[in-house]
């Protein structure tokens, strides 16, 4: 088949792509061995944050099953692929491997496209090689999602953002729960004040949390055992990894042992080769895959899409603005990327963390405040730490029931490197969990 065009991986950012350069007419295919949509409508961000949302209102796991099965067709993805081909793209099913430049074997169909390859494979579950782990029915993300069975009791492997918003679902169910974390703290990425909050947090709802705990060995005759824990199941979420090896990215030049692609500011990793999203290495994000997918598109149209149209978008997939008729390519950028922890409450942050600011050498300058007026209404501990260089925001955390929509405006303050002059002559509505971050940059600004 003659293309334009390949895109490997159909996850959001790859669904992008293809689906907007086939209507730009081009030529397309897509190939995805899994689930057109990839991880976050399956197994991702819609239904753990569906779990979490019946975890903490209707309490009902029925409920839960039946929303999660609604949210993901039970897990078919009829709509996905049709959705796509509806644009005039081909999808095919299979593993792809790259066999040469601008060229795709997916089993003895070899795809050859003229423009070239666009990588957007993701990651899997990275399940570590822990004695007597292998052969045991442990579940990834993928395992606890599906499951319609609630267990009674659920150790959970591994302290990252995965690992935190399952183990509260479970609980909020009335699971017994033990997270077990080699790092000495909860969220090891974020600020260590975020991670004693919700470790506070989950010892007030009955949560074990045992940090600083290396896990040598699991054994299981019908329940799991884990340092000296014991559960009905046992959930590993211990980080995600990419296999670029089974991709054949050597065939383009590239390093099949790597941890990720590299890439230029243009997504561009080798001539005719543009990657995006988990395997690019700059965060496991839906947001960001979609956000690498904007500038590829924009880089192979040559800055110029159609005029806006209406597309066809899915109820459980990101959402997406009509571009105007024509849209310059930008650079990547990633000195503000968001990222939040769906607990409750809620862990949201951006930017460098004051670890990850000293580390740079910058002249940092932190305020770290209570929620205020709109806490204590509320009866809800949380806190808003801001991380300073200068005379901007670098950083900043929030942890708050609505930490992730606090975020939206330190974002933009962190991006766009708004002064922090400006921040504080602002007007912060009351009483509100935002205007928490108004007092803790009167601090930043009076230290200046």
């Amino acid at each position: 088949m003659d293309l334009d065009v390949i895109v490997l991986g159909m996850g959001p950012g790859g669904e992008d792509v293809a689906g907007r350069l086939a209507e730009a007419g081009l030529r397309v295919a897509a190939v995805e061995a899994n689930l057109v949509g990839g991880e976050c409508p399956y197994w991702g961000c819609i239904p753990s944050k569906i779990m979490i949302h019946e975890a903490e209102t209707s309490r009902s796991w029925e409920t839960l099953v039946r929303r999660v099965r609604e949210a993901t067709d039970s897990w078919n993805d009829q709509v996905a692929a049709d959705r796509f081909t509806g644009k005039g793209g081909h999808l095919v099913r299979g593993h792809g491997r790259i066999t040469g430049p601008g060229e795709v074997t997916v089993g003895d169909r070899v795809l050859r496209a003229s423009r070239g390859i666009v990588i957007a494979t993701g990651s899997q579950p990275a399940v570590p090689p822990i004695d007597g782990l292998a052969g045991t029915p442990y579940w990834t993300n993928h395992e606890a999602i599906e499951n319609a069975e609630l267990p009674e009791s659920v150790i959970v492997l591994g302290g990252g953002a995965v690992g935190v918003e399952l183990a509260q679902v479970f609980r909020g169910f009335g699971a017994e729960v033990t997270v077990v974390e080699a790092a000495d703290r909860l969220i090891a990425l974020e600020e260590p004040e975020a991670g004693a909050a919700l470790e506070k947090t989950f010892a007030g709802r009955g949560i074990d949390v045992r940090t600083g705990a290396k896990v040598a060995r699991v054994d299981y005759d019908g329940r799991f055992h884990v340092n000296g824990a014991e559960a009905e199941r046992l959930l590993v979420a211990t980080g995600r990894r990419v296999d670029l090896e089974a991709l054949g990215v050597g065939a383009v030049g590239l390093d099949e042992s790597a941890r990720a692609i590299p890439v230029d500011a243009r997504m561009r990793a080798a001539e005719g080769v543009w990657a995006l999203g988990d395997v690019v290495g700059k965060g496991a994000f839906t947001h960001m895959s979609m956000y690498h997918a904007n500038i590829i598109v924009k880089e192979i149209l040559g800055a110029q899409e159609p005029g806006p149209r209406e597309r066809g978008t899915s109820q459980r997939g990101p959402e997406r603005a009509r571009p105007s008729a024509r849209e310059p390519v930008h650079e990547a950028e990633y000195h503000a990327v968001p990222r939040v922890t769906f607990t409750d409450p809620e862990v949201g942050a951006v930017g460098l963390t004051e670890a990850q600011a000293r580390e740079q050498g910058l002249d940092v300058r932190v305020a770290v405040g209570d929620l205020g007026t709109r806490g204590w209404i509320a009866q809800v501990e949380g806190l808003v730490k801001l991380v300073a260089a200068g005379d901007v925001l670098v950083g900043a955390t929030v942890v708050a029931p609505p930490g992730g929509e606090v975020l939206g405006m330190l974002t933009l303050a962190v991006h766009a490197r708004v002064p922090l002059t400006r921040l504080d002559e602002m007007i912060y509505a009351y009483p509100t969990f935002h205007r928490a971050v108004s007092a803790a940059v009167k601090e930043l600004t009076a230290a200046g």
